[in-house]
């Protein structure tokens, strides 16, 4: 039996957006809680450290090298300069999240190795030490970790990254391989093709983003390869080996084997959730088959008193996810249990390769195979005032709306500051307001936002 400064109201493993905002709220109502966190360098979580933050600000430096141009020698400069930014931005943010949850009365954050002894019960272990913590409530908030192909090879290359220890590479790669044509892997293919390297992508599907709408897709692609990224469909990675200071990678598409070589290669083949090491069997916890914790619509596990949030669940892995997760679990611990996964609405996106490409509900597909009645609108984002003042007249946007009520059912954004525009389309299809409602809307001018009023136009 644990001691009494060992009992807590609630235990939260995991100090992600969902955990950490979880924590202060239950903290700030009087209850005593522990968050457990087995890295002092994931104070805050992955977005803060080693994914949304980290990479967004090398984006942003990423794009302001390409308009410099420049000697491969002020590339390579300016990209060491961005990743020492980027540490010493992710490290405050590291240090204010800390002192957030830590420096509350009622909150203590633990260091250390979290497993469950039973559904009550933590073992926390750290420098050979254990320490057991009782809690009422239990939450499960441990996130994903890169996902890496048994390709012979590849674990023993001094060159293969995955996207998390790729952000610390201080020295610009000539020449990236990135293994995987998925969201991750086109982001960090066109910001290191904005810093300077030259990109190879590595996808072993026919379809380039399959999940996507083939238009806009199709549009992606064009723009990527014009921007001298290669594309590699339909091609699969066999093996890797390294030769002096780089890496060789063996490929083969339609039986037609091939060679490419890199200074680097990162693999970007998806994400998987961190479950290994919690010995969730000993509290009830069972898991999809998957892999993932197995939740409700108010993420309640199968354990009576043990919930669980953000990418340890499963589906969509976004940091405002986790955040809308955290809502769901106060709703059912705190509230009236009336916010659930089934109430949250249209969920945005984007993807921030340049220009970003944002995507909010159905696909035309998608659409057409639920024998739904649609209407289509395009518009070329060069036929936006505000793309060609910011000298960036790529993409294009879609517009998918139903025949019979007029909502909008699907946006999809190829084209600058899509991120920003994706949210009021997603707020018009929350409220349930018709496509007319944005068409005639006042926008600012100039701005990428009014570009909504021509799509929604082009509606027939």
């Amino acid at each position: 039996m644990s001691e009494r400064n060992d009992i807590y109201d609630a235990i939260i493993i995991g100090f992600g957006k969902g955990g950490k905002t979880l924590a202060a709220a239950l903290a700030a109502r009087g209850q005593r809680v522990a968050l457990v966190e087995k890295s002092k360098g994931m104070y805050g979580g992955t977005c803060i450290n080693v994914a949304c933050i980290p990479t967004k600000s090398l984006v942003h430096r990423a794009a302001q090298s390409a308009v410099a141009g420049g000697t491969w020698e002020e590339r390579q400069e300016r990209y060491a300069q961005a990743i020492t930014h980027k540490e010493a931005l992710t490290g405050a943010l590291r240090g204010k999240n800390y002192h957030k949850v830590a420096d509350m009365a009622n909150a203590t954050v633990v260091d250390g190795t979290a497993s469950f002894l039973d559904s009550r019960h933590v073992a926390v272990e750290e420098s050979g030490e254990t320490r057991v913590i009782e809690g009422e409530k239990i939450f499960i908030n441990t996130g994903s970790r890169p996902f890496v192909p048994t390709i012979p090879g590849l674990a023993q290359s001094h060159n293969v990254f995955v996207s998390e220890t790729l952000l610390d590479l201080a020295v610009l790669p000539r020449e990236l391989a990135i293994i995987g044509g998925g969201y991750i892997g086109l982001e960090f293919a066109s910001m290191y093709a904005n810093f300077g390297s030259h990109v190879s992508i590595i996808a072993d599907g026919s379809r380039f983003l399959p999940r996507e709408d083939m238009q806009v897709a199709d549009a992606v692609l064009e723009s990527l390869r014009s921007r001298g990224i290669d594309v590699l469909l339909g091609t699969r990675t066999l093996g890797a080996r390294d030769a002096e200071e780089r890496t060789v990678l063996t490929l083969d598409k339609a039986g037609q084997a091939s060679e490419l070589t890199a200074d680097a290669v990162l693999v970007a083949t998806g994400r998987r959730p961190n479950v290994e090491g919690l010995m969730l069997e000993r509290a009830g916890v069972e898991l999809t088959d998957r892999g993932a914790v197995r939740v409700d619509e108010h993420l309640r596990t199968t354990a009576p008193n043990v919930w669980a949030m953000g990418d340890v669940v499963g589906g969509l892995q976004f940091t405002y996810i986790s955040l809308d997760d955290f809502r769901i679990v106060a709703s059912d611990v705190l509230g009236d249990g009336t916010h659930t996964t089934a109430s949250r609405g249209a969920v945005p996106y984007s993807v921030f390769i340049d220009p970003p490409f944002s995507r909010v509900g159905l696909t035309e597909e998608q659409a057409r195979a639920e024998g739904r009645s649609i209407k289509v609108a395009t518009l070329p984002a060069a036929a936006i005032p505000k793309a060609n003042v910011l000298e960036k007249p790529v993409g294009m946007l879609k517009a998918i709306v139903d025949a019979d009520t007029g909502l909008v059912l699907g946006a999809h954004l190829f084209c600058e500051e899509s991120h920003e525009t994706i949210n009021l389309v997603k707020l018009a299809m929350d409220a349930n307001v018709p496509y007319t409602t944005l068409r005639d809307a006042i926008y600012t001018h100039p701005t990428m936002t009014e570009a909504l009023n021509d799509l929604f136009s082009a509606v027939k």
